[in-house]
């Protein structure tokens, strides 16, 4: 789907269209691509996986993109913001491709040609994730080595990891959320076993060590400061051990967050600032804590009657009085 997305804009521009897999592609395949004659033509890079890319590699592919030497398409499963360099990502507009809706996902499999009944295609529905690749990969493989598509010859068809834990599909979702509840709700033994079977399916360490670096700020926060640093630490021995043994690591982090004392005030208080900042936009900043870097700045009262150490409200006019934080922070 993606490499389709990718050509019908290649030709919407009339651009020469470049494929490349960055688990397999480096700074050679670039520079042969930009040295290639195009014939005028705008280069198009379809990037498979940019995510594979290191830090050094997405630094090499800065420079052309902010010339336009090449129009850049990144694919990757992960998340942008933690996958791509900073500076190339603000270059680019991020478009999510979400999961097919079981109407779509339907259709797609009635249009297959296999002969699959209404309990099969809602067992087929729901085990695909809106993936209309993997569904049609499962009723290949199954009519293949089956003379008649059941739920059984489904089921028999498939891994059993798959069927117990899939990194896009509802089971990851449900496990992650099993583990932050866990830990929310100080049950480290539960927190524990979530761990442990996202660890044995195979799930990204690094994935559960940012959930945990999160969670440390969001349901710790101000009753325990050190666990942000506890979190922060773990996902730098996940980076730096890789697995098996920053299981080790995680499991101390789980053990020492589902027992910490729990507090929401900072989130809370972020949660609804954010909501007055959509509700009034920018609203006027008081002169008195503006910056004043120049004398017409200075002139016009900016920074006038500042002190330093003062109970007088800095917040907008029209949120004087607005309190974010409990008078008594108290466990949330």
């Amino acid at each position: 789907g993606k490499t389709t997305l990718a050509k019908i804009y290649a030709n919407s521009l009339d651009a020469k269209l470049f494929e490349l897999s960055a688990v397999s592609a480096g700074k050679a395949d670039i520079k042969n691509l930009i040295k290639e004659d195009v014939a005028e033509k705008p280069r198009l890079l379809f990037l498979d996986e940019i995510h594979r890319f290191n830090k050094a590699q997405q630094d090499f592919l800065l420079p052309f993109v902010e010339k336009g030497v090449i129009t850049l398409i990144g694919a990757t499963t992960e998340n942008p913001s933690f996958e791509v360099i900073s500076p190339l990502l603000s270059r680019c507009r991020v478009f999510t491709l979400n999961e097919l809706s079981e109407d779509e996902m339907r259709k797609i499999i009635e249009r297959s040609g296999y002969e699959i009944g209404e309990g099969e295609k809602d067992f087929l529905i729901n085990l695909s994730n809106g993936d209309a690749r993997q569904a049609i990969g499962m009723l290949e493989n199954t009519s293949k080595l089956y003379s008649e598509i059941t739920i059984k010859t489904l089921t028999d068809t498939l891994q059993d990891k798959y069927l117990r834990y899939d990194k896009k599909g509802e089971e990851h979702y449900n496990i992650i959320s099993a583990f932050i509840k866990s830990m929310r709700a100080s049950q480290a033994d539960a927190a524990m076993y979530y761990l442990a079977r996202m660890i044995d399916a195979g799930e990204d360490p690094k994935f559960i060590a940012r959930r945990m670096v999160v969670f440390a700020s969001e349901d710790i926060g101000l009753s325990q400061p050190t666990a942000l640093v506890v979190a922060n630490s773990v996902f730098r021995a996940v980076e730096t051990v890789g697995l098996p043994e920053c299981g080790i690591n995680l499991a101390h982090g789980v053990a020492y967050l589902a027992n910490a004392n729990k507090n929401r005030d900072a989130y809370n208080a972020y949660k609804d600032a954010l909501e007055d900042v959509k509700e009034y936009g920018n609203l006027p900043i008081p002169m008195k804590i503006r910056n004043a870097p120049t004398k017409l700045m200075k002139n016009l009262g900016y920074g006038e009657g500042y002190e330093a150490y003062t109970k007088e409200d800095f917040l907008p006019k029209k949120l004087k009085g607005k309190k974010y934080f409990n008078q008594n922070p108290s466990q949330n």
